[in-house]
């Protein structure tokens, strides 16, 4: 995926979910996607090379920086739960989306029942 795509894809599938909000806390530099004030993703860098961060379970960051050399360990983030998507490999439209949706799933397990705006476990999931 080229850079442009790179950042306009995970800005435009995690601004679908419900309770998203965009902000630039660090920033104009960076745009901060946030669902009920916690983060679950940033895009940073250069409009030539943005970087896209995400949280992933620990696991499956490990499988992904294997089998993937545009995935990196979170950048400026806890390296065990968090990734870093780069443009220029193969990671292509429908895996960023899945990334950003398994992002989106993790941070929203992590919230208080009662303020979740989707089930964690359905959401995203066909049926």
């Amino acid at each position: 995926m080229d850079a442009s795509a790179l950042a306009s894809v995970a800005l435009e599938v995690g601004e679908q979910f419900p309770s998203v909000a965009r902000e630039q806390p660090f920033g104009p530099d960076v745009e901060v996607l946030k669902v009920r004030g916690r983060v679950f993703l940033l895009v940073m860098g250069t409009a030539e090379r943005p970087l896209v961060t995400l949280k992933a379970d620990p696991y499956d960051a490990e499988q992904l920086r294997t089998a993937f050399p545009d995935i990196a360990p979170g950048y400026h983030m806890n390296k065990r739960h968090w990734i870093s998507v780069s443009p220029g490999g193969d990671v292509d439209e429908q895996m960023l989306g899945e990334l950003v949706t398994d992002s989106y799933r993790l941070v929203v397990a992590g919230l208080p029942v009662r303020e979740r705006p989707v089930d964690p476990e359905r959401f995203g999931l066909p049926g």
